[in-house]
């Protein structure tokens, strides 16, 4: 999924690590449709700008960003923002984005806690399926308003058009059963695609996490 014009590989590849969090090039490339040779030779500039560092992790090697490379993604967007002119919109999504935000959270609170007489705050044992029925009910509802969001944003930012599929393939794997899939960290589960759409609007945005309530 080639990004438009305003934003060149060297900025989706450095906004790409952001959003991740961390993660191997291939990732990145995967995530974006970008040339993995290109992202490699981009992360080793942005390396040496000291935008990104290389680590080891579970026995495997990522990249994540440094707070110089978040102030870089930052300025980045807001340049791409301005020249294509679409600062206003895409701050009129977010604003939309925020209430479905705080149903997507209540969600999957639900989903990690089912209350007892004697436990208030009791783990949810999944023994429950009308419990859970109700939770993912809930979840495929977000899923148009989901739709409808990165839709707006994909006319002017077209990566934000991954997470659509992204939350429709991992809600698939839940409805069947492999309940990882709705907030696992190790693949695109439900909970972490969702992370990475509010880190790709704050980083767009220039805003701080937990402050865009």
């Amino acid at each position: 999924m080639a990004d438009d014009a305003a934003q060149d590989l060297d900025d989706l590849t450095l906004h790409g690590v952001r959003v991740l969090g961390y993660g191997p090039a291939a990732r990145v490339s995967a995530r974006y449709g970008l040339d993995l040779s290109a992202v490699e030779d981009s992360l080793l500039d942005a390396e040496a700008y000291g935008w990104v560092r290389r680590t080891a992790f579970g026995g495997s090697e990522g990249w994540s960003v440094t707070e110089r490379g978040k102030a870089e993604t930052e300025r980045r967007a807001a340049r791409v923002l301005d020249v294509l002119g679409v600062a206003d919109a895409v701050r009129a999504v977010h604003a939309d984005f925020l209430p479905v935000n705080a149903r997507f959270g209540e969600a999957c609170t639900r989903w990690q806690i089912r209350p007892t007489a004697r436990d208030p705050l009791a783990a949810n044992d999944h023994e429950d399926l009308r419990w859970d029925h109700h939770v993912l009910t809930a979840l495929r509802s977000l899923q148009g308003s989901l739709d409808d969001l990165c839709a707006r944003l994909a006319v002017h930012l077209p990566r934000f058009g991954v997470y659509p599929p992204l939350y429709a393939a991992a809600l698939a794997r839940v409805g069947d059963g492999e309940h990882a899939w709705l907030d696992a960290p190790d693949r695109d589960s439900l909970h972490l695609v969702w992370i990475q759409l509010h880190e790709d609007l704050l980083a767009t945005l220039g805003l701080p996490r937990g402050r865009d309530t």
